[in-house]
């Protein structure tokens, strides 16, 4: 049997990504705003109003399935880093990590019917980008870190986004971890480092979300 090291250094990834210049600071601001209604004509004495992505929501739902070609190529190039405190996890960990907020942030800036969308493409990417022997791991991993991250998140998003956002993330980081080093590698030797390295971005977003709020509120 390999070592998780020797497998990270032979997944090859089939996906090209160019341009991919999302920062979280960038999607934050994008997010904050919310969901354009239109209005479409059913007929002549009846309307009926849709929910259309405005272009915000747009630009976050393509960040946040666009991370899942990005981590492909971080393992593929990068391999195992380093994460903090000694511990090390596969490279693709922040990108994951990152996934797991622009879900959280696509929800209020796209709906949750674009985002539950978005989850269906970003399982079949993760599938289909992959390593071979690591695909229905991959696959499986994002499919029910993604849903569970949903489902925390819905009943506590009237509490408020950092809130919602702290709780969904520690669900979804932890799930996806557990699962993903126990159907691709049978081990747990990177679980520390890969909780870690999602960890960062949760901290990232929430410090990111709450001084542009503190900032809204000193300019209102």
């Amino acid at each position: 049997m390999h070592s998780i090291p020797d497998r990270l250094s032979k997944a090859r990834s089939r996906a090209d990504v160019s341009g991919l210049g999302c920062t979280v600071w960038a999607f934050a601001s994008l997010s904050v705003h919310g969901v354009v209604s239109a209005q479409t004509t059913t007929s002549p004495n009846r309307k009926k109003t849709v929910n259309v992505p405005a272009p915000a929501g747009i630009a976050t739902l393509v960040a946040y399935v666009a991370t899942i070609p990005a981590a492909n190529l971080a393992v593929t190039h990068f391999g195992a880093v380093p994460v903090g405190f000694g511990y090390a996890a596969p490279a693709g960990v922040y990108m994951v990590g990152l996934a797991l907020v622009l879900r959280d942030l696509a929800r209020e800036s796209a709906g949750r019917g674009a985002v539950l969308a978005a989850i269906a493409v970003g399982t079949i990417l993760s599938y289909f980008l992959a390593d071979p022997a690591l695909a229905g791991a991959s696959a499986a991993a994002f499919a029910v870190a993604e849903t569970m991250d949903f489902v925390v998140y819905e009943p506590l998003r009237k509490r408020g986004l950092l809130i919602a956002m702290l709780a969904s993330n520690a669900v979804g980081l932890l799930a996806d971890s557990l699962l993903f080093l126990k159907l691709a590698f049978g081990s747990f030797e990177y679980l520390p480092g890969q909780i870690l390295g999602k960890a960062w971005m949760t901290f990232a977003a929430i410090a990111v979300l709450a001084l542009l709020r503190r900032r809204k509120q000193a300019s209102a």
